[in-house]
């Protein structure tokens, strides 16, 4: 009887039957094989940033969250790990700290890890096809992680291969970025988000940018 308003950026909606949101994937795991030993679909979320719930709930439904995967850290060769709940301003900024350029377009992005590899997001002509080395997933029709890498990750404009497919969730991503100066990246990064705040009410309840951009023309005209 979980009140999904709580959770939804829209600040909307009614409650699921319940959420589990575990904070390691071998928890993940083993709530989803739980649910398929009882014949039950989770309805797999991220960050709820592109989420709309019904007001009325949904009684029948078992919501799985992957908000509290949070590991983010630097690996060996200075590529960056993070998991699927991992806030994409949080992402952006670790980069920026540690001097790795190429991410600075995700630093205004509202969404995680997991919802923008999905949908491939992006702005100011960054994507986040252009900086992910390789994304492991869980796929629950066979109850196995994969890992893939870009090119097997199929990504398209706003979309990817886990969207297409359904039942893939997403739990951690390599990013392979450039050196940059941390100053330099902070200014780009500084000059994005005064654009957002310029454009869009970012102190009202919102799930971002909604609109594709139609081939050869603007969403908004």
């Amino acid at each position: 009887n979980e009140d999904m308003s709580r959770h939804a950026s829209m600040k909307v909606g009614g409650p699921v039957r319940a959420l589990a949101s575990p904070s390691d994937v071998m928890s993940l795991s083993k709530i989803c094989c739980i649910l398929k030993e009882h014949e039950l679909a989770p309805l797999m979320l991220g960050n709820c940033t592109n989420t709309v719930f019904p007001d009325e709930g949904l009684e029948d439904v078992f919501a799985v969250s992957t908000e509290n995967l949070t590991k983010l850290f630097l690996l060996p060769d200075r590529a960056i790990y993070a998991e699927a709940g991992v806030s994409l301003a949080k992402l952006a900024l670790f980069a920026q700290q540690n001097g790795l350029a190429g991410l600075e377009f995700a630093s205004g992005i509202p969404g995680s890890v997991g919802g923008g590899l999905i949908m491939n997001a992006g702005a100011y002509g960054g994507e986040m096809k252009d900086c992910v080395e390789s994304v492991v997933c869980y796929y629950l029709p066979e109850q196995r992680l994969y890992e893939l890498d870009r090119e097997q990750c199929a990504f398209e404009y706003r979309s990817s291969l886990f969207k297409k497919m359904g039942g893939c969730v997403l739990l951690s991503a390599v990013f392979r970025l450039e050196k940059g100066d941390s100053e330099a990246i902070a200014e780009k990064m500084r000059d994005y988000n005064a654009r957002r705040r310029e454009k869009q009410p970012l102190d009202l309840p919102s799930c971002g940018s909604a609109f594709k951009r139609p081939e050869g023309y603007f969403a908004a005209a």
